[in-house]
């Protein structure tokens, strides 16, 4: 029975554990950009409406809105500004 509940837990854990953060940078966090910096990064590339801004791992993690007004989660690279994944639409 221990062993059957395990393996339930191992099941329902995995999604969870693949939507983790993606890999963004391995540079030190002296020589990441502010997060001034990223909030007018960001904007420029069209999320203007942040409602969340964090670190996630090695990224930095916005939830918000885009230009066009679709939910938007996405994580930049914080040493590059640029964009590792984007979930755009359907959170």
């Amino acid at each position: 029975m221990r062993t059957t509940t395990l393996a339930i837990c191992a099941a329902l854990l995995t999604p969870a554990l693949a939507q983790a953060a993606p890999k963004c940078t391995a540079e030190p966090k002296d020589k990441w950009m502010s997060e001034a910096a990223m909030r007018s990064k960001a904007a420029e590339a069209g999320y203007e409406r942040i409602k969340t801004f964090r670190v996630s791992g090695e990224c930095y993690e916005i939830y918000g809105y885009t230009k066009d007004g679709q939910k938007a989660e996405v994580y930049f690279n914080p040493v590059s500004g640029d964009v590792v994944k984007a979930n755009i639409g359907s959170l």
